[in-house]
C-alpha cells in the first residue's frame, strides 16, 4: 500500500540559498506527524511545495502514489491536500458561513446553494463555531479565526492536512481545546503534518517527528527519540522550545 504522502529528494532554491535540500519522508494514512526545526530551517517552504504554492527545483512529491509536484495549488487542493497558514487568512468582509462556502468551491465535491450552506454549518459546528455562521469573520477572536480557517480547509475534504503553527499563540485552555480538535481529525481518517513550535502539543499529538535544520532532514522517528538526537539538540541550542 502506498503512503498517503511521500517526498523524495525534494529541493527548492532561492537564488544561491537552498531552502529545502534533498528532503524525503513518508506519511502513513491516519498519522499525525510533526515537521520541526529552528526558524529558517525550511519547514514552511516544505509545506508550500506540497500544497503547490511553490514548485520544487528537483525531486518528487507523491499523493497516494501519484505525482503532484509542480501542479497548481488549486489542482492539488482538489486532489486532497488542504492547509492552514502561519498567519491566519480569513476573508474578513464575509461571514463565517461564506468563508467556508468559499472552501467548498475547491473540494472533491463542489456544493452549491442550500447544500453548501448546510455543509458549511456542519463544518463550523465541527470546529467549535456552532451558531456563528452569520458572524463576520473580522469580528472573531484570534482562536475563532483559527477555527474558521481550519473549517475552510476541511471543506476541501482533504486526505492530507498541513497545519502551519495552527496551535501557536493560544492560551493554555485554548491549547487544550486545539489539541483535542486536531486529535479528533485523525479519528476522521485525515493524515496530518504539523509544523509546530509548541512542544507540549507536539508531544501530545505527534507519534513521530521529522526534524529539519538548514533545509535538510536531520532526524525522523518517534517523537521522544527524534527530539533527543544530538544533532537535533545542537540545532535547537538556545531555543526555548527545545
Amino acid at each position: 500500500m502506498s503512503a498517503a504522502l511521500r517526498l523524495d529528494g525534494v529541493v527548492k532554491r532561492f537564488g544561491g540559498l537552498t531552502a529545502v535540500n534533498e528532503l524525503g519522508f513518508e506519511l502513513h494514512r491516519g498519522e499525525i506527524a510533526g515537521l520541526l526545526g529552528p526558524n529558517g530551517s525550511g519547514k514552511t517552504t516544505a509545506l508550500n511545495l506540497v500544497s503547490g504554492l511553490l514548485k520544487p527545483d528537483a525531486g518528487s512529491i507523491l499523493l497516494d502514489g501519484k505525482p503532484i509536484q509542480g501542479l497548481p495549488a488549486n489542482r492539488i487542493a482538489r486532489l486532497g491536500v488542504a492547509r492552514t497558514f502561519q498567519l491566519v487568512r480569513v476573508l474578513e468582509s464575509m461571514d463565517c458561513r461564506q468563508n467556508v462556502i468559499a472552501g467548498l468551491a475547491f473540494g472533491h465535491r463542489i456544493r452549491w446553494g442550500r447544500d453548501a450552506e448546510r455543509e458549511a454549518e456542519r463544518l463550523l459546528d465541527r470546529v467549535g463555531l456552532a451558531g456563528r455562521a452569520a458572524t463576520p469573520a473580522g469580528e472573531l477572536q484570534y482562536i475563532d479565526q483559527k477555527r474558521l480557517e481550519l473549517a475552510r480547509a476541511l471543506a476541501l475534504s482533504p486526505e492530507v492536512l498541513l497545519l502551519d503553527e495552527w496551535l501557536a499563540g493560544l492560551n493554555p485552555s485554548e491549547l487544550l481545546q486545539g489539541i483535542d480538535l486536531v486529535r479528533s481529525l485523525r479519528e476522521d481518517g485525515i493524515t496530518i503534518l504539523m509544523v509546530e513550535h509548541v512542544m507540549d502539543a507536539v508531544r501530545a499529538l505527534c507519534g513521530r517527528c521529522i526534524v529539519m535544520a538548514q533545509g535538510r532532514k536531520i532526524a525522523d522517528g518517534p517523537t521522544a527519540e527524534a527530539l533527543a538526537e544530538p544533532e537535533v539538540m545542537r540545532a535547537y541550542l538556545g531555543d526555548d522550545d527545545a
